[in-house]
C-alpha cells in the first residue's frame, strides 16, 4: 500500500511539474504578446538570423514544444516561409537546453522549493489585479516558475524513495545487452527516452527524470545519453501532430523538424563512443571526474560525482544540439527537397475552405487573432472571386454561359455563409480565454469584418437573381446600360483593392482609410449620376424600356450597398487599434 501511494505521489509530482512549466511558458508567452509574433515573424533576413530567434523565443518561453508549434501555425499562415521556419526550428532545438541547464544548476544545486510557496502567495496576489494585465501576466509566471520547482523537488523525493525499495535488477540487466557489435542496450533506451517524451509530451519532463535516474544511479552517463537522443525525438511528436490538420507547408515544417532530429541522432550513434569520450573530456577539463569511468559507488565522493554527472547529461544535450544544428543549417536547401519529397504537394488544390485557421486557439489570445486575421484576409479574397463572377454575369448573353455563371454565385452565396460562422466560431473560442481589453476590441472589430465580406456574398446572389428575372422575362441591357454598369463595377473593384490594403495592415499601424473613403465617395458619385440619368430617360426617351430601367436600377443600387459594405470593413479594421 506505502509503494502505491509513493508510485501515485510521484505521477502527481511530474503532473505538478509539467503543470508548474505550461504555466510558467503561457504567462511568459502572454507577456511577450504581439511582439513575440513580431518578433518570430520579422526575423527572416538570413539563417543565422532566424537561428538566433529560435534560440531566443524558445529560451525565453521555455518550451520548444511552444516555438515549434507557433512556427508551424505561422507557416499555416503564410507569415513564415519554410526555409525561414526550419531555420527557426533549429535554434528552438538550442534554445530548449536552456531548461535543462536551469534544472541542473538550480533543481541540484540549491533548494528552491523553500521559497516556492511565497512565490506562490506572491503570484497569487498579483494575478489578483485584474485592471493591469501585465501584473496580472507576471503573477502567473511566478506561480507557474514556482509549481516547476515544487514539482521538481517533490519528484526528486519521491523517486528517491521509489527507487530504494524497488527492485532494480531486472532493469539494470538492460545496461549490457549486446548483439553482436550492436549495443542493445544503448537502442533500448534511446526508445525509452523517445516513448517517454511522447508521452508527457515535455523534452523537459524527459531531462528530468534522466538527471534523477542517472544521479541516483540507477543507469550509466551511456544509457542516460541514449534517452537523451530519444528524447530529441520525442520532442518533434507534438509539432507533427499540430501540422496535421495544416496545409501542406505546415506539415513539411514540422517534418523538417523531425529529420533534423532523426539525422543527428543517426550520426551521434555512428560515432557513439567518440562523443562520449568528448563530453568526458569537457567535464574533466573542467574538474570534475570523468562520467565515463566514474565510480558510482564512491559515496565519499557522492556530491562531486552528482555535479558531474549532471553536467555530462546537460552538456550532452547541448552539444547534440548546437552540433547538428552547426552541421545542418548549410544544407537548409536539401532539407526542403527532402521534406517535399516526404510530403509531396496534393494534385488537387483545396478550396473554399479556412487556409489559416486548422485547430483550437493558440495558447495566447495574440497569436489566435494574427490566425484570425489571415483567414479575415482570405475570406476577403474569396469575395472578390464572387465579384468577379457576378460581373461576368452582368455582361453575359450566352444563355448557358450565364446559368454557369448564376450557379456559381449561389455556390458562393453558401460559401461566404459558412465561412462567416467558421470564423466567428473560431473567435468565440479564443473570446472565452483570458484576453485583454485590446484583443477584446480586436475581436469586436473582426465580427463586424466577417459580417460586411458576408454581405458581398449575398449581394453577389442578389445581383444574380435580378438578371435571372431580367432573363424571364426575355430582356436586356443596351450598350448603354452594360457600359454604365461596368463604369461601376470599375469602382468597386478599386473599393475592394483598398479594402483589401487596409485588411492586410496590421491593425496597430493601420491609421488613415482615405483610400476606402475616396472609393466609397466615388461610388456613390457614380449612382446618383446613373440615376438622374434614368431618371431623364424615362421623361424625354420614348425608346427607353422601363422594365429594363428597374432591372437595371435594382442592379445599381446593390452594387452602391456592396461599397458601402466594403468600407464598413476598412472602418471596422481601424477601429480595432482603438
Amino acid at each position: 500500500m506505502q509503494m502505491m501511494f509513493q508510485f501515485v505521489t510521484l505521477i502527481g509530482s511530474v503532473t505538478l511539474f509539467l503543470f508548474g512549466l505550461n504555466l510558467l511558458s503561457v504567462g511568459l508567452q502572454k507577456v511577450a504578446g504581439d511582439g513575440l509574433r513580431s518578433f518570430l515573424a520579422s526575423m527572416t533576413s538570413n539563417a543565422f538570423k532566424r537561428l538566433v530567434t529560435g534560440v531566443g523565443v524558445t529560451a525565453a518561453i521555455q518550451s520548444s514544444t511552444a516555438t515549434t508549434i507557433m512556427v508551424v501555425s505561422f507557416v499555416n499562415a503564410g507569415l513564415l516561409t519554410l526555409a525561414q521556419a526550419i531555420g527557426v526550428i533549429m535554434g528552438a532545438n538550442i534554445g530548449t537546453t536552456v531548461t535543462s541547464w536551469i534544472m541542473a544548476i538550480f533543481g541540484f544545486s540549491y533548494d528552491i522549493s523553500t521559497i516556492s510557496f511565497p512565490l506562490i502567495a506572491l503570484g497569487f496576489l498579483m494575478m489578483l489585479n485584474k485592471k493591469n494585465k501585465k501584473i496580472h501576466d507576471l503573477g502567473e509566471i511566478i506561480i507557474g516558475f514556482a509549481l516547476f520547482f515544487v514539482g521538481f523537488a517533490k519528484l526528486k523525493e519521491t523517486s528517491g524513495i521509489l527507487l530504494d525499495n524497488l527492485d532494480l535488477t531486472g532493469l539494470q540487466a538492460l545496461t549490457n545487452l549486446r548483439l553482436g557489435p550492436v549495443n542493445v542496450s544503448v537502442l533500448i533506451f534511446l526508445l525509452i527516452g523517445t516513448v517517454m517524451t511522447v508521452c508527457f509530451q515535455s523534452s523537459a519532463a524527459t531531462m528530468a527524470i534522466i538527471m534523477l535516474l542517472i544521479t541516483t544511479g540507477v543507469i550509466p552517463f551511456k544509457l542516460a545519453a541514449a534517452m537523451i537522443l530519444g528524447e530529441n525525438i520525442g520532442t518533434t511528436i507534438a509539432a507533427n501532430i499540430a501540422a496535421s490538420v495544416g496545409n501542406t507547408t505546415a506539415k513539411r515544417a514540422a517534418m523538417a523538424h523531425t529529420v533534423f532530429n532523426v539525422f543527428g541522432v543517426l550520426w551521434v550513434l555512428a560515432i557513439f563512443p567518440l562523443f562520449l569520450n568528448f563530453i568526458g573530456f569537457i567535464i574533466s577539463s573542467t574538474g570534475l571526474p570523468d562520467p565515463n569511468t566514474t565510480d558510482l559507488t564512491d559515496t565519499a565522493n557522492s556530491d562531486t560525482i552528482k555535479m558531474s554527472l549532471l553536467y555530462s547529461v546537460t552538456t550532452m544535450h547541448t552539444l547534440f544540439n548546437v552540433t547538428n544544428t552547426l552541421i545542418l543549417i548549410w544544407f537548409i536547401p536539401q532539407i526542403e527537397k527532402i521534406v517535399s519529397w516526404i510530403i509531396p504537394a496534393p494534385k488537387e488544390k483545396e478550396v473554399f475552405r479556412l487556409k489559416y485557421i486548422q485547430g483550437g486557439p493558440l495558447s495566447t489570445a495574440e497569436l489566435s487573432l494574427d490566425e484570425a486575421e489571415q483567414e479575415i484576409v482570405h475570406f476577403a479574397e474569396i469575395c472578390y472571386n464572387d465579384f468577379g463572377y457576378m460581373r461576368q454575369a452582368i455582361a453575359e448573353k450566352d444563355t448557358a454561359k450565364f446559368n454557369e455563371l448564376r450557379e456559381k454565385l449561389v455556390k458562393y452565396e453558401g460559401i461566404t455563409d459558412r465561412i462567416e460562422y467558421e470564423i466567428a466560431d473560431y473567435l468565440n473560442e479564443v473570446s472565452k480565454g483570458d484576453i485583454s481589453g485590446t484583443s477584446a476590441g480586436r475581436i469586436k472589430g473582426m465580427y463586424k469584418i466577417i459580417g460586411e465580406l458576408e454581405s458581398l456574398g449575398d449581394s453577389g446572389d442578389a445581383v444574380g437573381r435580378i438578371l435571372s428575372r431580367r432573363n424571364e422575362h426575355g430582356l436586356d441591357f443596351d450598350a448603354e446600360q452594360l457600359k454604365r454598369l461596368g463604369r461601376m463595377c470599375d469602382l468597386l473593384d478599386d473599393a475592394f483593392k483598398a479594402m483589401s490594403a487596409n485588411l492586410k495592415a496590421p491593425y496597430t499601424s493601420l491609421k488613415d482609410i482615405t483610400n476606402g473613403q475616396d472609393a466609397e465617395y466615388n461610388i456613390n458619385e457614380c449612382r446618383n449620376t446613373l440615376r438622374e440619368e434614368h431618371i431623364i430617360n424615362i421623361e424625354e426617351n420614348p425608346n427607353y424600356n422601363y422594365q429594363v430601367g428597374v432591372f437595371y436600377m435594382d442592379i445599381v443600387a446593390e452594387l452602391e450597398k456592396m461599397g458601402d459594405f466594403m468600407i464598413n470593413v476598412s472602418e471596422a479594421k481601424i477601429s480595432e487599434n482603438g
